[in-house]
């Protein structure tokens, strides 16, 4: 039987916490679990991570001087596959952030039906205040100190928050430089989004934007929405808002407000995606952009769209932002930009959210066809890439859409309820080792 997302902290050894990010994700999941009544083994051990690295490395800057750099790799679950997941470089990385996006890592894989787990890492830098070779540095340094806790066929990184793929080629290399014999043939395939000329994958930069694009194609017509005649906001105009946007254009639609973290802009009559990405680009942000007025973050919040795509930082949006949000739907770009009580709060004022294991899936899910092409030495199209990942992005939309009127609950709760079920049936026909 299923016991309270509380109990199963408490029997953790948890102290409670309502603003510890981990608690508050691990309480959302085990919420969904209760809906399913699933047994308490299985609750217990998605509860915590398998395994928690924490490594501190040194890095000599340019000036000649050493810097202390502290590191982590979460490896949440490993049950469908290889540990998988991004890798952050940012100021704000700690070991609670880190286990909250290594367990909706495992979560998203498991909603998409991916093979793989889920994993997060990241090392505590601003990236901004360091040169390229002080970057490349800190990045062989990190990779150095992580060994053999990642591996083509154990956990395999990817870009995030403060990486990219020029980031990822490094780990790469440096991977394939220390590690035996045997690995070193398909190395490669340490870590995904590297550079086309590496190994990577056609579409993976896109990847996330593209995933949530064909989320909406199938959540939106049932909400009454169409994308050719919508209007919509983004918060965080760097890879996954950018791409947002731009493919939305593509699709007719109307992008009226961006905020970041420079600050926010409006244009009633609408912002061309592409010249906004390239400004934001030379730039560092949208402040100053000629084709849109200057306005504060309250303005941007109650201004009126038809969809709203948080695509920054996790908790973002509070309950105060909640109760000024102006938007029919939420679509959730960002890993756990809502906080519970903002969660709560737009449920009661009507505002459907479509929850970021499903919109922001698409990251991951390109990520495994660049895995899979790396294992294969082959070179999917741009074409197949976006046609596999439309085919799996719809069904997941689907399960989720179904389980949602099934269970009577909201998205965020069916997303997890459907990851959850097919990992209660992997547990079920593998058991519990020994």
């Amino acid at each position: 039987m299923a016991s309270a997302p509380n109990t199963i902290l408490s029997e953790l050894g948890f102290r409670f916490d309502p603003n510890n990010l981990y608690q508050q994700t691990a309480t959302q999941v085990l919420a969904a679990a209760e809906l399913l009544d699933l047994p308490t083994f299985l609750q217990l051990i998605l509860a915590q991570p398998k395994n928690e690295l924490m490594v501190h490395f040194p890095v000599r800057m340019d000036s000649g001087s050493y810097k202390l750099f502290k590191g982590y790799r979460v490896q949440h679950n490993n049950l469908l596959g290889p540990y998988k997941g991004g890798m952050r470089f940012h100021p704000s990385v700690s070991l609670d952030d880190v286990k909250s996006l290594s367990l909706l890592m495992t979560m998203k894989c498991a909603l998409v039906r991916l093979p793989l787990g889920g994993g997060k890492g990241g090392v505590q830098v601003d990236p901004r205040q360091l040169s390229k070779g002080e970057m490349m540095r800190l990045t062989r340094r990190f990779t150095s100190a992580l060994g053999d806790n990642i591996g083509p066929d154990y956990d395999i990184p990817a870009p995030d928050v403060g990486t990219n793929a020029e980031i990822m080629g490094w780990m790469a290399d440096t991977y394939m430089n220390i590690t035996g014999r045997a690995q070193r043939s398909y190395g490669n395939a340490v870590v995904t989004g590297k550079p086309l000329a590496f190994g990577g994958s056609e579409g993976r930069e896109k990847a996330t934007g593209q995933g949530l694009v064909f989320v909406l194609e199938v959540m939106l017509p049932a909400m009454h929405i169409d994308p050719a005649k919508m209007t919509y906001s983004v918060i965080g105009y760097g890879n996954v808002g950018s791409w947002t946007a731009r493919l939305l254009k593509e699709r007719g639609s109307k992008l009226t407000a961006v905020l970041d973290h420079t600050g926010a802009i409006l244009n009633h009559s609408g912002m061309d995606a592409d010249e906004l990405a390239a400004y934001v680009q030379q730039n560092g942000g949208v402040k100053g952009y000629a084709d849109a007025e200057a306005i504060d973050t309250d303005t941007f919040y109650k201004h009126e769209v038809d969809v709203m795509i948080p695509a920054a930082l996790e908790q973002m949006i509070d309950e105060s932002r909640g109760s000024q949000i102006n938007c029919k739907v939420l679509a959730e770009g960002a890993n756990a930009p809502c906080t519970p009580l903002a969660d709560r709060m737009l449920e009661q004022r009507g505002v459907q959210v479509l929850p970021a294991i499903l919109c922001n899936a698409g990251g991951v899910t390109v990520s495994y066809f660049e895995w899979k092409q790396n294992r294969q030495a082959e070179r999917w199209s741009a074409q197949k890439v976006d046609d596999e990942l439309r085919r799996l992005m719809h069904a997941a939309a689907d399960r989720v859409t179904d389980l949602a009127k099934e269970k009577k609950c909201d998205m965020r709760a069916a997303a997890y309820c459907s990851a959850l079920q097919y990992l209660d049936e992997v547990y079920e026909i593998r058991g519990v080792f020994p």
